[in-house]
């Protein structure tokens, strides 16, 4: 049986990873997806370097079963410590996280080398950008920011309007006051907060998301064909509906059927 299509897995710690799903299915329009929102044990940055690295290598097993073309870690704070941990479970399956292409990409387009990294406190906590940024780039000075009231926001629609400027604002004008030329959205949740954040910086400012760097990274690891199939399959690992709900507006589009189910301990 041919098997022309790539089967691409993603999985987040909810419904932030919808928006890398967003990106990546307009770049590969003809791939097999397959997306897991871990969204009962939501969210990951609070929780220790040890619970996400469990969390991912479990949720990454789940998915492994659907012989991928490869996987993708969206969610900041797992590719933050668990990267490594999931790449070595799945020998020979392409990996991919979210920050390496982010930090390369917010690297390039700095022409200052002063850098905003917006994050939860997990992701901010980990340093995994800035020494990400850094390794490209050693004269880059990076200024990191903790935005956990971005990911309220965004799940509530409140993506437009005073009050998400005013939140940004606290955010951002203690990276402005740096000068900063560009800020990277270190979060999947942010990007439904794109233009709110554009506003604050200003037009000199480039805003990074981590998504469009990530989708080219993919198409140039040539990714071999797994599935006769073309569309996308959903799953949650708490309710369904509200999984629903949050998310069309997180992926742009409808999300069909969404299965709930359990993940496994793996020892």
């Amino acid at each position: 049986m041919d098997q022309d299509n790539p089967r691409i897995a993603i999985f987040d710690s909810g419904v932030g990873g919808l928006t890398v799903l967003r990106e990546l299915r307009a770049t590969f329009p003809d791939a097999d997806f397959l997306y897991l929102g871990d969204t009962a044990r939501v969210p990951y940055g609070t929780k220790s370097t040890q619970t996400v690295c469990r969390y991912a290598v479990e949720a990454a097993t789940f998915l492994q079963q659907f012989d991928l073309s490869a996987m993708v870690v969206a969610c900041n704070s797992a590719s933050a410590v668990a990267l490594d941990d999931v790449v070595t479970r799945f020998p020979g399956l392409p990996v991919f996280g979210v920050i390496a292409p982010g930090a390369a990409a917010a690297a390039a387009a700095s022409q200052t080398g002063k850098i905003g990294v917006l994050g939860t406190e997990g992701t901010v906590r980990s340093n995994a950008y800035k020494q990400a940024i850094n390794a490209i780039r050693r004269d880059a000075v990076v200024w990191q920011q903790a935005c956990p009231l971005f990911v309220s926001l965004a799940e509530e629609g409140w993506v437009t309007g005073d009050v998400p400027i005013l939140v940004a604002r606290r955010y951002l004008e203690p990276l402005l006051e740096q000068g900063i030329d560009v800020v990277v959205l270190g979060c999947t949740h942010y990007p439904l907060l794109r233009q709110v954040i554009q506003d604050v910086v200003g037009p000199d400012v480039t805003v990074v998301d981590s998504a469009g760097p990530l989708a080219l990274a993919l198409t140039e690891n040539r990714l071999q064909g797994r599935s006769r199939e073309h569309g996308l399959k959903v799953f949650t690992t708490d309710d369904p509906a509200r999984f629903v709900a949050v998310g069309e507006s997180f992926l742009g589009s409808s999300l069909g059927s969404v299965s709930q189910i359990s993940l496994e301990p793996v020892s």
